[in-house]
């Protein structure tokens, strides 16, 4: 078996993989799944009519009938709710012979992070005080939020920290967040045979 990923960010390429192999092995057990690389498409480029559509297609090449395709991208300022049903309406319709889970980070896969912040203290330029945030979901810039953490002259970078911090962080405090938990749930159904 087969899972890819969509993504809408240079840092979610690597990050992603991270993450969902840890999420087979540790929450799941699973370790007969193959994680292929993802396929990139911007945000902005997956809400025109017909690229979801195009990115979901050449997911359903790059797999067979039996695997599992999930589309991962940020709410930023969008209702996860509203766009979530929208993009998953749009995947599946596209390719009703496949698995589709879409899954929308509220408001950024960083939020995860800041769930989760407890088990990241000291690395990669952390604070060592570092707490999590009650409200993780609701900090509009936690990649703002992860560089206040972080000393003078040292930034959170997207590309070189988000697959690191993925391969860190505990995924029971990120499971706080529900929009974690979704992506758990849905790497559980699409894992399921």
């Amino acid at each position: 078996m087969k899972l890819i990923a969509i993504v809408e960010g240079h840092g979610d390429v690597a990050a992603v993989r991270v993450l969902l192999r840890r999420v087979l092995h540790e929450e799941l057990q699973r370790y007969d799944v193959v994680v292929e690389p993802p396929i990139r498409v911007p945000k902005d480029k997956l809400l025109k009519p017909g690229e979801l559509e195009r990115a979901v297609n050449l997911a359903a090449r790059r797999t067979s009938g039996t695997d599992g395709i999930v589309v991962l991208v940020d709410a930023d300022d969008d209702c996860p709710a509203e766009l979530a049903p929208a993009m998953a309406a749009r995947a599946a319709e596209s390719r009703p012979d496949r698995r589709i889970s879409v899954v929308i980070a509220k408001s950024e896969f960083e939020s995860w992070f800041v769930a989760a912040a407890d088990s990241l203290a000291g690395f990669r330029g952390l604070a060592d005080s570092l707490v999590a945030s009650a409200n993780a979901e609701g900090i509009r810039d936690a990649k703002g939020w992860l560089s206040n953490n972080m000393p003078t002259g040292l930034t959170y970078r997207e590309t070189i920290d988000q697959a690191a911090f993925a391969s860190r962080m505990d995924l029971d405090q990120a499971r706080q967040c529900p929009s974690f938990d979704k992506f758990v749930r849905e790497i559980r159904t699409l894992a399921s045979p």
